[in-house]
């Protein structure tokens, strides 16, 4: 922190960036309710959700594979969900490009969601990922910052949701806001489909 500014200075910088960033995710509103009313009807079709995440985003994507398996809200019903992660964490170099791609291959099917995180948009790893769920006719939602990178306006996402900032920092927790929302929401379409059915989201 440079001499000049104070502690309370920069808790307030800090603060700021985050407030910024929380307030813009009002204009992914529309983003995040259509892909949970998709995500819900993959979900009564019987299919799977498989989470992934470049770097410490891994652990992110364990995060929202556990809340869907395990919910936080009694009364709330389990759904199937498997993070890719620790399927795939020992693989390093070419074999880690393709990590997330190989086990979609085997597993993947029409029904099921692929949930993927990256704070820029552009890891090899997740890319190539998206791009096999596609093929393999799943559902891909992604979830991202500084602008969406290489996932912005590509062909392998279905529902792109995206952080306003360039600090990884502060995308990674405006993607933990996000998912809570979209398991919340989730929940909402399978217990009332019919009342949802003719939600407009914009």
């Amino acid at each position: 922190m440079p001499p000049w500014e104070t502690a309370e200075d920069r808790a307030l910088t800090l603060f700021g960036a985050r407030a910024e960033a929380g307030l813009a995710l009002k204009r992914e509103a529309g983003a995040v309710g259509r892909a949970c009313r998709a995500m819900a009807g993959r979900f009564r079709r019987g299919g799977t959700l498989y989470t992934f995440g470049a770097g410490v985003a891994a652990a992110d994507a364990a995060h929202i594979a556990v809340e869907f398996v395990h919910p936080v809200i009694v009364g709330k019903r389990a759904l199937p969900a498997v993070p890719l992660n620790c399927e795939t964490a020992p693989l390093t170099g070419e074999g880690a490009a393709e990590a997330f791609a190989a086990r979609l291959e085997s597993m993947a099917e029409p029904r099921d969601i692929v949930l993927a995180l990256s704070s820029d948009g552009r890891c090899a790893a997740v890319l190539r990922g998206l791009d096999k769920a596609r093929e393999r006719g799943a559902l891909t939602v992604a979830l991202t910052g500084a602008g969406g990178g290489e996932l912005a306006g590509g062909p392998a996402v279905d529902h792109l949701i995206v952080a306003a900032s360039d600090d990884p920092r502060v995308v990674r927790e405006m993607h933990v806001t996000v998912y809570h929302v979209l398991w919340e929401l989730v929940h909402v379409f399978l217990e009332r489909p019919g009342d949802l059915e003719q939600e407009a989201f914009s």
